[in-house]
């Protein structure tokens, strides 16, 4: 790997944290390697009960866990699903090659990898569960703010910044100057209506080209805590969604955007979603007729995709698209929503279960590491 994507990769992902639980030396190894290559810090033990230990200690954002169906990976499970710090994380179980993985995915899996692991595969797997977890970590509630705050770290003198926007875990700011992807932050300001003020520090998450820094909170004083926690429920109605944690990639811009393509994505505001341009030959079915139309997906996302063809179905149609790549055959159902003659239509995806969503996940990944596939021939 080269040090540029390795630099890139720690700068916007330098906040993300996993726990691996797995008692085989060379399968931890191997996990901690790549989610150190994915810019993510790893934490591993062998030991099931120092994972509980942890759990109740600390928050993670992703949790592997060894999965052996004993009593031990039925408690960490169990104990997981009611911790507050880590209920809501991403699990990733390790299985053995042949086991029916459907129930973990009942258990609160959201990605399998089998045993014996695959240096390509877990790559892969985790690089989409890191895209997924930028993604849920955006969804905090943040609320947009127009606000100078001191700020001041190792080495520079005080320097005054913009607070763009502000959750209870960080905050968006702009400086004339950058400030260095790896050190700690101190801040000080007033929230617009208090007058005491909120004190505390944090790290670089992200940095765009324009010069917008993501900040995630380290040391949070309770009073600023509470300072923050007051001021943003008094001012949630007017909460964003949240801002992008970087610029958008290349690979996420379309080629040519298919008329009123808003439409293509999933119910409720799907744009934040990575798009991938696209040339992927497909065969699309009418639910209930199994008459193949050949077609050609030109962008894809995690909740649908657009689909040329000269006579598309009509909206509301329910449909199942097969798709061939070198490797993979994916069959994934969905339902039109816009129709346009001549062009295509846009499709929403919809997942029957976890393991559908996750090939979805692993064929982004794919797309997100090269250019624009060609068009696959049949």
């Amino acid at each position: 790997m080269s040090r540029a994507p390795t630099s890139f990769y720690h700068a916007v992902t330098m906040d993300l944290h996993a726990l691996v639980v797995c008692p085989d030396q060379d399968s931890a190894n191997l996990l901690t390697l790549i989610l150190s290559e994915l810019g993510m810090v790893a934490e591993h033990t062998p030991s099931v009960s120092h994972g509980l230990e942890l759990l109740d200690r600390q928050r993670f954002d992703a949790i592997i866990l060894d999965y052996r169906a004993d009593q031990s990976s039925e408690e960490f499970l169990t104990r997981l699903r009611r911790s507050a710090n880590n209920r809501a994380s991403m699990l990733i179980a390790v299985v053995d090659g042949e086991f029916n993985a459907r129930p973990v995915f009942g258990l609160g899996a959201n990605f399998v990898l089998y045993r014996p692991l695959s240096s390509e595969r877990t790559r892969i797997s985790l690089r989409a569960a890191r895209g997924l977890m930028r993604r849920e970590r955006r969804r905090s509630p943040r609320t947009p703010i127009n606000l100078t705050a001191n700020v001041a770290y190792p080495g520079a003198p005080e320097l005054n910044a913009l607070l763009t926007d502000l959750s209870d875990g960080g905050t968006a700011l702009q400086t004339a100057s950058r400030i260095p992807p790896a050190c700690k932050v101190y801040f000080e300001f007033a929230l617009p209506g208090q007058r005491q003020l909120v004190r505390l520090s944090g790290e670089v998450a992200w940095q765009d080209a324009s010069g917008r820094t993501g900040i995630r909170f380290l040391d949070v004083p309770q009073a600023s805590r509470r300072l923050m926690q007051t001021w943003l429920q008094q001012n949630s109605a007017t909460a964003a969604a949240g801002l992008p944690a970087q610029s958008p990639t290349p690979q996420s811009r379309l080629r040519s955007e298919p008329p009123d393509a808003s439409l293509v994505s999933n119910t409720g505001n799907r744009r934040g979603e990575h798009r991938y341009a696209c040339k992927l030959g497909a065969e699309v079915y009418r639910l209930g007729n199994r008459v193949p139309n050949r077609c050609t997906l030109s962008d894809i996302s995690e909740g649908g995709c657009y689909v040329e063809m000269p006579c598309p179905l009509p909206g509301q149609s329910g449909v199942e698209i097969l798709v061939r790549t070198a490797d993979t055959k994916l069959r994934i159902r969905g339902e039109v929503l816009t129709a346009h003659p001549g062009f295509g239509m846009g499709v929403r995806f919809i997942f029957r279960d976890s393991g559908e969503r996750e090939e979805i996940l692993r064929l982004l990944s794919v797309l997100a590491t090269g250019p624009s596939l060609n068009e696959q021939t049949f």
